[in-house]
C-alpha cells in the first residue's frame, strides 16, 4: 500500500453535485493532496481533505482533483514520491488545475521543489488558512495579527522568491498583508515585524485593562470556544440576541466578540464569541493571536461548543484542548455544550448523554436548550458566592452608590429599609465580599 493512492477527478461532493461547471471557470481550480503517514493513521485522510476541502472554498477555490498517497515518512526534497509526483502533474494537466494546495506544512525547500516540479503553484495548509484569516479580518487589531503570522510565515521562504516576491501576485496564497510582503528584503520584514509586535502589545495591553476593570466590577465574562464552524455564532446570537455574520463555512468568526446578557435573576453577564481553533492550527497563528486568545484565558466559565452531527468530534474536540492548553487556559472551568442536536435521532442523544455526562444538548438554530444552557452557566458562575446580610445608613452619602453597585454585582434576596437603616441580604461573588465588610452583620 505504500503507493496506494486514491485520485479521482471531479470529486468534490459539495452539496451532492459533480465536476464543477464553466462558472468554476471564474476561480482558481484547485487540487488537493493528503499524505498519510504514522500520525496519519489515527484518523481517515478521506475526512481530512474534506476538511481541506472546505477551507479551500473559504478561500475561493473550486476543487476538481483529490489524491492521496501513502508512505512511511515524506520525503525531505518534494513531499511525495518521484512517480506521485509524476502521477499529480499529469492529472493537473488534464483536469487544468491552476494550484495544488497540500493538506501538510511544507518546508521552503519542499515548496520550491514541487512548483518546479508541477509548474503550478503550490500552496500549503499553513498558507491556506494564513490566506483564510487574511480575507476575513475586518479590525485593525485581526489585520495586525494575520499580517504578524503572514510575515513569519514568509521569512524563511524568501530565499530564492525574489522574482516571485517582487510583484504583486493574485489569488489564494498570494493576498499579503499590502506593501511588505511585496519587499523581498529582510531587513525591512523584521522590522515591520517589531512594529507590528509593538502594535500588537499595545492590544493586550489595552485588553489586560479592561479585563481589570470588569474583574473590579465583578462582570463575569463567558467565552465561546470550539472548532471552526461547530456553531458558535449562532449559539452566541441565541443567547444574547445579537446578529453577529452567521455562514455555514470555516472561519467566519475571525474578530472577537463581546455582548452583555442578562440572566433570569437580573444580574448581568458577558459573553464573548472567539475565533475558531482547527486541527494543526498553525503556530504562528496561535502566538500572532495570543492578545486574542488571552480573553479566553481570563474568563469565568467557558462554553466549549461542540458539533454534535459530525463523526469527526473527537477529533475536533482534541483539537480544541490542545490549543486552550497550548494558550494557557485549560484550567479555566468549562462545560460542554454538544450544539446541532436537531439532526440527531433520540438515540444517538441517549449515547451522547451516557458518553460525557454533564454535557448539554442544545440547538443554536431551534433554540432548544438554551434555558438549560442558562442555568448551567448561572450554577457554574454561582459556585463561588456567599449570602451576606449588609446594612447602611441612609444619612450615608456614599449609601445609595453601594447599593447601585450591589444591585450591579450580586443577587438580591431582601430589601428593608426602617427607622434611617437600610437592611440587604444578598449573594454576591465571595471575592469581592471584602468590599462590604464593614457593613456586614452575617456572613455566610
Amino acid at each position: 500500500m505504500r503507493d496506494a493512492a486514491r485520485l479521482r477527478s471531479s470529486e468534490l461532493r459539495r452539496n451532492g453535485t459533480a465536476e464543477p461547471s464553466t462558472s468554476s471557470d471564474q476561480h482558481e481550480r484547485a487540487a488537493l493532496v493528503g499524505l498519510i503517514t504514522g500520525p496519519s493513521r489515527q484518523f481517515d485522510p478521506e475526512h481530512s481533505l474534506d476538511e481541506l476541502t472546505g477551507l479551500a472554498s473559504a478561500a475561493g477555490a473550486v476543487v476538481i482533483l483529490r489524491m492521496t498517497q501513502e508512505r512511511g515518512r515524506p520525503d525531505a526534497a518534494t513531499f511525495l514520491g518521484r512517480g506521485k509526483i509524476e502521477t499529480l502533474a499529469a492529472a493537473c494537466d488534464e483536469v487544468r488545475a491552476d494550484m495544488v494546495i497540500f493538506d501538510n506544512e511544507l518546508t521552503p525547500a519542499q515548496l520550491r521543489n514541487l512548483e518546479k516540479a508541477l509548474d503550478r503553484k503550490v500552496v500549503d495548509r499553513t498558507q491556506l488558512i494564513l490566506d483564510i484569516f487574511s480575507r476575513r479580518a475586518r479590525t485593525r487589531e485581526g489585520k495586525l495579527q494575520v499580517e504578524l503570522a503572514q510575515l513569519k510565515y514568509l521569512m524563511p521562504r524568501l530565499v530564492g522568491s525574489a522574482t516571485a516576491l517582487s510583484r504583486l501576485g493574485g489569488g489564494i496564497g498570494t493576498r499579503g498583508p499590502g506593501e511588505t510582503k511585496l519587499e523581498t528584503d529582510r531587513r525591512r520584514i523584521r522590522h515591520r515585524i517589531s512594529v507590528i509586535s509593538k502594535e500588537i502589545e499595545t492590544v493586550r495591553q489595552r485588553r489586560s485593562q479592561l479585563r481589570e476593570r470588569r474583574h473590579k466590577a465583578a462582570v463575569p465574562t463567558v467565552a465561546l470556544v470550539g472548532y471552526t464552524n461547530a456553531g458558535k455564532t449562532t449559539l452566541f446570537n441565541s443567547l444574547t440576541g445579537g446578529s453577529a455574520v452567521v455562514s455555514d463555512a470555516l472561519f467566519v468568526t475571525l474578530d472577537p466578540l463581546v455582548r452583555k446578557v442578562r440572566l433570569p435573576d437580573r444580574r448581568e453577564l458577558l459573553v464573548s464569541d472567539t475565533v475558531g481553533f482547527i486541527e494543526r492550527l498553525p503556530h504562528s497563528l496561535v502566538a500572532a493571536f495570543r492578545a486574542t486568545l488571552e480573553e479566553v484565558v481570563g474568563a469565568d466559565l467557558l462554553l466549549h461548543v461542540i458539533d454534535a452531527s459530525t463523526p469527526e468530534r473527537e477529533r475536533q474536540m482534541a483539537a480544541v484542548r490542545n490549543v486552550l492548553s497550548e494558550v494557557g487556559a485549560e484550567s479555566v472551568p468549562m462545560v460542554a455544550v454538544f450544539n446541532k442536536c436537531d439532526r440527531l435521532d433520540q438515540g444517538e442523544r441517549g449515547r451522547l448523554r451516557a458518553l460525557y455526562a454533564g454535557a448539554l444538548c442544545v440547538s443554536a438554530v431551534t433554540g432548544e436548550g438554551r434555558e438549560e444552557l442558562i442555568s448551567a452557566m448561572e450554577a457554574q458562575l454561582a459556585l463561588d458566592t456567599a449570602r451576606v446580610t449588609l446594612e447602611f445608613s441612609t444619612g450615608d452619602d456614599q449609601t445609595h452608590g453601594r447599593i447601585a453597585q450591589l444591585y450591579r454585582i450580586g443577587r438580591i434576596l431582601r430589601h428593608v429599609t426602617t427607622e434611617g437603616r437600610v437592611s440587604i441580604e444578598a449573594e454576591l461573588p465571595r471575592r469581592l465580599v471584602d468590599r462590604f465588610r464593614d457593613a456586614a452583620v452575617e456572613l455566610s
